[in-house]
């Protein structure tokens, strides 16, 4: 087996599991042996000015060990998964070439499926079809359009929300340039196991939910103390951005852009941005369990670390990583 065919590590876990502080801890264990370096498979800390609400590495952090893919876009701009597989694909290539070894940490699932699997070939953006289709929602309403989309493709309708504008008219706007549904797309059985990155995949799972829901609420509170309303303030204050982008759409920003706005009351902004952080959590804990072959840990358990440190060696050691 050739270095560039090495199976790649990955952590993985939903937020507030311990992510961070398991790679930090990861990379000082394996330090005697071997340099690391840490790829961020996350899609809110690609932009730069988002600095609280996503929880993002303290600068010491950052300067204890190499991190790649943070702050690489303006909250304008748009990071697709297509891009992410792109780039990290490549860093991991480079970072090998140094003599170190690459590390994938985080916890948004469709970019590790993007990596793993490679990318379903859905049609590129339509820019006639997008127009159209904002210009019926105007008109109509996105639940009109969430209907329209339940009709022709009821699978993917039925884990959108009526208002998620931005997946319902990327939905539409595939059907309607392919005639073929979004849900077909994500259903094709490739085969083509070589487009995908070999990753070995230690997951964070909690046996007992309320131990998140906890880590959850200490989070919140703590990003709020630390000045999340300010942060998403001066973002507002840009007069470029709007609630519809990717970045404002993460969770946090949006309820608290929703709440600066005036469309949902202040004193509601904590107990929304938790409930919105708890949903992604059981999303991003559905995609986990979907991986058959990820190797699980509970991040809730007393030597939860140790077994990370252990089963990551371990793992790299099968793989002729290590020594």
């Amino acid at each position: 087996m050739t270095t560039s065919t090495l199976p790649c590590l990955a952590l993985a876990g939903p937020t507030a599991s311990g992510k961070t502080a398991a790679a930090l801890a990861l990379a000082t264990h394996l330090a005697p042996q071997r340099r690391m370096e840490i790829i961020s498979v996350d899609s809110a800390l690609v932009y730069r000015g988002m600095d609280i609400g996503t929880a993002k590495p303290s600068a010491a952090e950052l300067a204890q060990v190499p991190h790649h893919l943070i702050d690489i876009r303006d909250p304008l701009q748009a990071y697709s998964a297509a891009e992410f597989a792109h780039d990290a694909s490549e860093l991991v290539q480079a970072i090998r070439a140094r003599g170190a070894l690459p590390v994938l940490v985080g916890g948004t699932m469709l970019y590790f499926k993007a990596l793993m699997d490679g990318l379903d070939p859905m049609p590129p953006a339509n820019p006639e079809v997008r127009a159209a289709l904002e210009a019926e929602a105007a008109e109509r309403g996105w639940p009109a359009l969430h209907a329209d989309l339940a009709r022709v493709d009821p699978a993917t309708a039925q884990r959108l929300a009526p208002n998620d504008a931005q997946r319902i008219q990327r939905a539409l706007e595939v059907y309607r340039v392919s005639g073929q549904t979004l849900s077909s797309f994500h259903a094709v059985q490739r085969g083509d196991t070589e487009r995908g990155l070999p990753i070995e995949l230690i997951a964070l799972e909690p046996q007992d939910r309320k131990w998140l829901h906890r880590r959850i609420e200490q989070r919140f509170d703590a990003m709020l103390q630390q000045g999340f309303i300010d942060e998403v303030c001066r973002l507002r204050a840009r007069g470029d951005l709007h609630p519809d982008l990717p970045s404002m759409r993460c969770v946090g920003y949006r309820q608290a852009w929703e709440a600066l706005s005036g469309h949902e009351p202040m004193s509601e902004l904590r107990d929304r941005g938790i409930f919105a952080t708890r949903q992604l959590a059981k999303r991003q804990l559905t995609w986990l369990r979907s991986m058959p072959q990820r190797h699980s840990v509970a991040c809730d358990a007393p030597d939860a670390l140790p077994q990370v440190l252990a089963l990551a060696e371990a793992l790299l050691r099968q793989s002729g990583q290590l020594g």
